[in-house]
């Protein structure tokens, strides 16, 4: 998600502080909490809830990142801010005895649904210090994600276009940036190579960008979500995952994922406004876990009349990403069984503002908090 860089400011107008969501958090009986877990096999961990670059004063919340843990494997779908920490606090992974071990040795695999800055600005962290948290794999673990959109976004407004930044390649994929990371920390890495004898995060770690059908890549500016079928292409002994092209232009590739299991489904929407593909996608999952974002909000963070700048923020966040008056229905008609939110956008909204999701939907609706666990199937 981009462009939440005037949030703060314009926060006292329209949500609640930091402080005061605290005290209403801590004394409010949650209405749309999730059903206290017993410990299935597969679950659903929420890391970190918050959407948008825009880290609020006082706001404790974790940036967007999710775990699929089955069995005592799991599944990481983004990497915001935070996410390392949070994996620790969130126990995933066994019980070790060294203060350096941690929950990174039964790591399935990274999915990150599109490369904004707010859903991948703590990968780096995963994969330097990877060696210092419990990463032990004999083999690559892979880090899926959008490949190379190969065409700049379209320029919003008048005037020249500004100089982009790098070039020679302005818009690499996950492929080309898990590889750029390395080198970003090549002082670290290669000290620690040379004189601890670690392995490099090139022998840990595989990017790889998600095979997108050729005919669907063809107009990344005009048709960020072409109408298409959902396509798998991971699967072990634990999961099958599935991905399909919906609308958080200009972004492009942007991806929601399906995950499969014997347990159960859970799809994972990214970020995206109400798209037919990713309803397509969910339909049927046992559990949906969907952006979100207070339209009333916006509207009043960027009153009229609105500058040229304030103009294009304010279309942006409105139309590529979803309302809270649009998350219900669209659960509904995918048929969904448990409806949860994330990405919330602002996250120190109290519960009470996000009610309005429930409407159109007859299902369970979790408005999701840091560390929440859901359980999936029996």
């Amino acid at each position: 998600m981009a462009g939440l860089g005037l949030g703060a400011a314009g926060l006292a107008l329209t949500a609640c502080t930091p402080s005061e969501t605290k005290k209403a958090q801590a004394g409010e009986q949650r209405q749309f909490a999730p059903v206290p877990s017993v410990g299935a096999r597969t679950r659903l961990v929420l890391l970190g809830t918050a959407g948008g670059p825009t880290q609020f004063p006082g706001s404790e919340h974790a940036g967007i990142a999710s775990a699929l843990a089955v069995g005592d494997r799991y599944y990481l779908i983004d990497t915001g801010h935070g996410v390392l920490s949070q994996l620790h606090k969130a126990n995933l992974g066994p019980e070790h005895a060294s203060a350096q071990d941690g929950p990174l040795d039964v790591l399935g695999g990274i999915f990150l649904t599109h490369l904004h800055s707010d859903h991948v600005v703590d990968l780096n962290n995963i994969l330097v210090n990877g060696i210092y948290n419990g990463l032990q794999s004999v083999e690559k673990i892979p880090v899926w994600g959008p490949g190379n959109r190969n065409a700049l976004p379209p320029l919003f407004g008048k005037g020249p276009a500004p100089s982009p930044i790098s070039p020679a390649n302005p818009t690499p994929g996950t492929k080309e940036m898990t590889e750029l990371m390395v080198q970003l920390f090549a002082t670290d890495l290669n000290d620690r190579i040379f004189d601890n004898r670690k392995p490099s995060p090139a022998q840990l770690w595989e990017g790889m960008d998600v095979p997108v059908p050729e005919k669907y890549l063809a107009n990344p500016n005009g048709a960020p979500a072409p109408s298409m079928e959902p396509f798998t292409f991971f699967e072990d002994d634990r999961v099958k995952v599935s991905a399909i092209l919906v609308n958080h232009a200009p972004v492009f590739p942007a991806l929601a994922y399906r995950f499969d299991t014997d347990d159960g489904s859970v799809v994972f929407s990214g970020d995206t406004a109400r798209c037919s593909n990713l309803i397509r996608l969910a339909q049927g999952a046992d559990v949906l876990v969907h952006e979100v974002i207070d339209e009333d909000w916006v509207a009043q963070l960027f009153p009229e009349p609105r500058d040229e700048a304030s103009e294009g923020l304010y279309q942006h966040l409105l139309q590529a990403h979803t309302l809270k008056t649009e998350v219900g229905p669209i659960a509904a008609e995918a048929g969904v069984g448990t409806l949860v939110l994330s990405h919330l956008v602002p996250v120190v909204q109290p519960e009470s503002v996000w009610a309005a999701c429930a409407k159109g939907f007859d299902g369970q609706l979790v408005v999701g908090r840091d560390l929440d666990v859901i359980d999936v199937g029996k």
